[in-house]
């Protein structure tokens, strides 16, 4: 029987990686792409991700009150481990300020001064994971580590995020190069 994170593992290879010719958010091409929320958004895939991050979030002592992140690649991790965890709490930071009501840019969970986990799906140019990072600070949340499902390498944002994280810890639960060697193990 695979653990939890080889099960995610393949279920991201499966559900998640295409091949072919693609336009990435940050404006270059790629020849594939992961769309992790169709894992995260996957019953099994859900519980999987909610177990996966929690194990790794216990495992490095980080104890947050909180998850949060950018949305839209955030929201079902961070609903996945508050679930799963029982006692941390989920927020989400809103791209841009929310001009009615009472204009939050940060959903759900807010306590000044909450040690938080900022996550995302997949990290390319870091560009999302470090406007979530600046936001949650600039709330008051104190932010003690990041966590992102796939870090695409080659795109080479971890110094960005790295850089806007410090001190706090960048972690990746897999990169693009453990999904595409499952993707091909499982189409052989």
């Amino acid at each position: 029987m695979p653990s939890a994170k080889q099960e995610l593992l393949q279920l991201l290879a499966r559900k998640s990686f295409r091949l072919g010719e693609f336009k990435l958010s940050s404006g270059g091409g790629s020849d594939y792409y992961i769309d992790c929320r169709t894992t995260t958004l996957d019953a099994r895939g859900a519980q999987l991700t909610g177990q996966v991050f929690l194990e790794e979030i216990r495992t490095r002592g980080w104890n947050p009150q909180a998850i949060g992140g950018l949305t839209m690649g955030a929201d079902p991790i961070v609903v996945a481990v508050a679930v799963t965890s029982g006692d941390i709490h989920g927020f989400l930071v809103r791209k841009d300020e929310k001009r009615y009501g009472m204009g939050q840019r940060i959903e759900g969970f807010r306590e000044n001064g909450a040690r938080v986990v900022i996550v995302d799906d997949v990290c390319t140019t870091g560009a999302s994971t470090v406007q979530a990072i600046a936001v949650a600070r600039e709330f008051g949340f104190e932010v003690i580590g990041v966590m992102c499902l796939v870090e695409r390498e080659e795109a080479k944002g971890r110094p960005g995020v790295e850089g806007a994280a410090a001190p706090a810890k960048f972690v990746s639960i897999f990169t693009d190069r453990d999904v595409r060697r499952e993707h091909l193990a499982f189409s052989s």
